[in-house]
């Protein structure tokens, strides 16, 4: 969306409302004027964790006085393509706002609306402006309403307030302009037909769909949403109350999460597992693992189902490639049986002296012999030959089949965020393929590990590619598949720790420079290399015993201060690395 750099979520000032006297509308915009720290209070936080907020309302509060635990259900969330700072976050924003509209029944008042711009945005906050939200919003037809909205020169604040809305002037990029909490910062204005303002808020989609926001303000100051007393300020004190104090069996970092398992006699899933009973019935918690994976299942489904003839959306012109490769793997064109030895090591030295009478037999050049180059001779072509390594060839098109579909606006898992949901969704439906003997069991085992790796990263450093680059989407879904693929594969807590330490050790500067601003290239192939990258450090960490030099916790501060040093066009901008040396015609 916005691309500057932030200040640290330990900096926070809020803006002050920006009177248009001179148009009726429902303003999305981006400045910055600082008022006291004291005056912040985040009233709600759909998929935003309490020590977030808590550090955000207390000036004086540090990060290290609260434990790394969310909900799993907050770090994978069902959502669209193709991004989920950009199209999750501001849909959820966006309806979070006119909700509080309807609530205080002020909605009726807005006059008119205008918006920004960038990696479906604008299709998102529409769709939020409208009253959808991405886990329930019928994908097929976003397009189609877009248009009429387009057509009509109208859209319906939260389905039934029609307000005019010309999309041609009214849908705004503010280039260069930035919020100082973080670059992915909204603030909407509602104002009436008299241009008075009638409320304000600012949002701030952190990565992964976590959405952080402010209080939205009425005319005369008041907190929107906390204005009075009702069910839901009761529901989101109660969740608050147990982020912080109540957690069964806390932690803040990879070291306390081992120790928590040593000491408890539990796998790390179980400890997840646990924790979650604090908000979740256990068939309840079942049943949102499996919705995860099934919803991840389908967005497979149909990345390799769709027509091998289809583009995807955008300049680029990059054709669906998923298809094609699942067809050659179901009818054997990549495969027939594997190399197999009886030996051991299938030696590949080649010897280059007569000494040895099993040494290849060395071309004589032919004096007679007039065709150039002579290397023609020495070195004649080979027909092409079978590459035999079914786990890769499945493993990529899983991958690949995921983030077309999230580059077309399907509905993917944020796993944990958009650009990086096919790592884990691939390496997990191999595992259920061709490995696993009990795939529920093992589906909530997967996914419970991953989710512990990806709260540890989301506390310790960010999610969010505006913020750590690529290394914090793709290298964080690959060291967190890698995790969960270890702890199926019955790996030690000790393994499962060096597993996800690897992943991300190997992904560390990973930038983010999509082509055009687009979540295509080089993000598709990108995680289909996480997810080889993924069952690799798996396999070396069960090979080994769980000691290793570096600790997870090493790589993830690691991580972060790279993330920090990182120039900010590195930094889902466009404006650096591929992005700007690949010409778009």
């Amino acid at each position: 969306m916005f691309a500057l750099r932030v200040l640290s979520r330990k900096n926070v000032t809020q803006p002050t409302a920006r009177l248009m006297k001179n148009s009726n509308r429902l303003f999305m915009m981006q400045g910055r004027t600082s008022v006291p720290q004291a005056s912040l209070l985040l009233n709600r936080f759909h998929s935003t964790t309490a020590a977030e907020q808590e550090e955000l309302n207390d000036p004086t509060a540090t990060n290290k006085d609260h434990h790394a635990v969310v909900s799993t259900f907050d770090l994978f969330s069902i959502g669209v393509g193709p991004s989920s700072s950009h199209t999750v976050g501001p849909m959820r924003a966006a309806k979070i706002f006119i909700t509080d509209l309807r609530e205080h029944k002020v909605l009726d008042k807005v006059a008119s609306l205008r918006v920004g711009v960038g990696h479906g945005t604008p299709e998102a906050i529409l769709m939020g402006v409208e009253g959808e939200s991405p886990d329930k919003v019928e994908t097929s037809t976003i397009l189609s309403r877009v248009k009429d909205i387009e057509t009509n020169k109208s859209i319906r604040l939260d389905g039934t307030h029609r307000i005019t809305f010309d999309y041609e002037k009214d849908m705004v990029f503010n280039y260069f302009k930035t919020l100082p909490q973080h670059p992915n910062g909204l603030r909407f204005c509602a104002y009436d037909k008299d241009a008075n303002l009638v409320a304000t808020n600012e949002y701030f989609s952190i990565g992964g769909g976590f959405v952080v926001n402010a209080e939205t303000q009425l005319d005369h100051g008041e907190n929107v949403y906390y204005k009075q007393i009702n069910k839901k300020d009761a529901v989101v004190a109660e969740r608050r109350e147990q982020d912080v104090a109540v957690v069964s069996l806390p932690f803040r970092n990879s070291e306390e999460l081992l120790a928590v398992c040593k000491r408890e006699n539990m796998t790390i899933a179980q400890v997840v597992f646990e924790n979650e009973l604090k908000w979740s019935t256990p068939e309840a918690i079942r049943e949102k693992l499996l919705r995860i994976w099934n919803t991840m299942d389908d967005s497979i489904r149909n990345g390799v189902m769709a027509s091998p003839d289809e583009y995807l959306p955008g300049s680029l012109r990059v054709r669906r490639r998923a298809p094609r490769l699942y067809n050659k793997l179901l009818k054997g064109l990549y495969g027939g049986p594997l190399n197999t030895t009886s030996g051991g090591y299938n030696a590949s030295h080649i010897s280059a002296g007569k000494e040895d009478e099993h040494a290849l037999s060395q071309p004589t050049p032919d004096n007679s012999n007039t065709q150039y180059p002579l290397a023609l001779s020495f070195l004649p072509k080979k027909p092409k030959k079978k590459f035999v390594l079914p786990a890769l060839d499945y493993l990529s098109v899983y991958a690949i089949a995921v983030n077309e579909e999230n580059a077309c606006g399907g509905r993917v898992v944020t796993a944990p965020t958009n650009g990086a949901a096919g790592t884990i969704p691939s390496v997990l439906k191999y595992y259920l393929e061709f490995i696993s003997d009990n795939p529920e069991r093992d589906v909530m085992e997967f996914l419970l590990t991953t989710s512990a790796i990806g709260m540890l990263f989301k506390r310790g450093a960010s999610i969010s590619a505006a913020e750590m680059g690529c290394q914090g989407e793709v290298g964080v879904a690959c060291s967190m598949a890698a995790a969960g693929f270890t702890a199926v594969m019955g790996g030690s807590v000790d393994q499962v720790e060096n597993a996800a330490e690897i992943g991300m050790e190997h992904n560390l500067g990973l930038t983010c420079d999509p082509i055009g601003g687009l979540v295509q290239v080089p993000c598709i192939e990108r995680n289909a290399l996480a997810a080889v990258k993924a069952i690799a450090a798996a396999q070396l960490a069960l090979n080994g015993e769980g000691d290793h030099r570096v600790s997870l916790d090493q790589v993830i501060e690691t991580m972060r201060q790279t993330g920090v040093d990182m120039m900010s066009k590195y930094k889902e901008t466009s404006q650096g690395g591929l992005a700007v040396n690949v010409p778009l015609c």
